[in-house]
């Protein structure tokens, strides 16, 4: 099984894209992040047809190779930042996310933040028929990492990594 990540933050140093590379040694499969969501063009409808733009060929080939998905994103003014809006809506029209077993999170620095920008994410999901297997928010206060990037044990490392299993029941 292969898990595919993606950050709804474009900085490879974010908070996010660190979370979701540190989940990657909870789980014996093997873990890839996603393409960066900041290399898609804007999405257009009228754009939505041959010759795809290269970035979008690639981001639509990732979701569609990876066994499940797991997005984690910060929130934006209430919502989930343009640029992940902007990547599910790439694959409106292709159907690569459909039945796909999903894991989402929500990662802001404090409650209650982030909790209107997964609602937002999930009805994107919903809209594309994602198989959204868990959802919940984490604040960076959950999370230690060890020196190398990894999550040292505790409460939310028991959670993620039960939540990891639920997606090869």
């Amino acid at each position: 099984m292969r898990y595919l990540t993606l950050s709804g933050s474009p900085a490879p140093d974010s908070a996010n894209s660190r979370f979701l590379a540190a989940l990657a040694a909870l789980t014996e499969h093997t873990v890839q992040p996603a393409p960066n969501p900041a290399d898609l063009p804007v999405f257009q409808p009228a754009r939505d047809r041959a010759p795809w733009p290269a970035s979008v060929l690639s981001f639509r080939a990732a979701v569609a190779d990876a066994s499940a998905v797991i997005i984690s994103t910060p929130a934006y003014l209430h919502n989930m930042p343009a640029v992940l809006k902007n990547a599910l809506e790439w694959l409106t029209s292709s159907g690569e996310f459909h039945e796909k077993p999903t894991l989402v999170f929500t990662l802001t620095p404090h409650a209650p933040r982030g909790e209107r920008a997964r609602q937002s994410l999930l009805w994107s999901l919903e809209a594309l028929n994602a198989r959204v297997v868990a959802e919940t928010g984490l604040y960076r206060a959950d999370l230690t990492y060890a020196e190398d990037g990894t999550l040292l044990p505790g409460p939310t490392h028991e959670l993620l990594t039960e939540a990891l299993k639920l997606l090869h029941p």
